[in-house]
């Protein structure tokens, strides 16, 4: 990614619910931390000892209908480093390859698989996958943009998962003006 695109996704403004959760997330105790690991990947009818945690880190105003992909990224945040400078779910992905191409070929059907999974426990189970992954290869990740994605995954046309490809696959982010228009479309948050 050129350094313009970069800055173009830092100027991007997320809904402030957004920016708001994930400062909490940043705030978190080592234990607090632990807590929400435990249950990574999983839903909120099966956390184990983290749901009032969680209520305590959601803002107020948040749509019932969209807890779950938060509770997700409060699940998985303990589990890799946060940057604000690498884009989308896709180009971490593909700052973790291989230099050698024969290599990717696992990583690249994982990918595959993960661009295809349905907004339900296949899609936490994925993601807490290429989140570990990306930790075990030293790759942060950028949660204002996943959670904010995740708010989108079913979106007619599933721009977000032909976003994520394109990133991974041909690397850069895929049209600017397509992004701006994704990340100011109106949806509950």
């Amino acid at each position: 990614m050129s350094p313009n695109e970069i800055q173009t996704e830092k100027s991007w403004s997320f809904d402030e619910r957004i920016n708001k959760f994930v400062e909490q997330l940043d705030k978190l105790d080592p234990g607090e931390k632990a807590r929400l690991k435990r249950s990574a990947g999983k839903t909120l009818a099966e956390a184990n000892n983290a749901i009032g945690l969680f209520y305590k880190l959601l803002p107020y105003n948040v749509w019932r209908g969209n807890e779950e992909n938060y509770f997700l990224i409060a699940t998985l945040y303990p589990l890799a480093d946060a940057s604000e400078d690498v884009g989308n779910f896709g180009d971490s992905l593909r700052r973790a390859r291989s230099s050698k191409p024969d290599d990717n070929k696992g990583l690249d059907r994982r990918v595959e698989i993960l661009l295809d999974s349905e907004a339900d426990e296949q899609l936490a189970y994925r993601l807490r996958q290429a989140v570990r992954f990306l930790k075990s290869r030293n790759k942060p990740v950028h949660w204002h943009w996943l959670l904010h994605d995740l708010l989108r995954w079913n979106r007619h046309g599933r721009y977000v998962q032909r976003r994520w490809a394109h990133s991974y696959f041909v690397g850069g982010n895929a049209s600017k003006l397509e992004n701006e228009a994704e990340v100011n479309e109106q949806v509950e948050v």
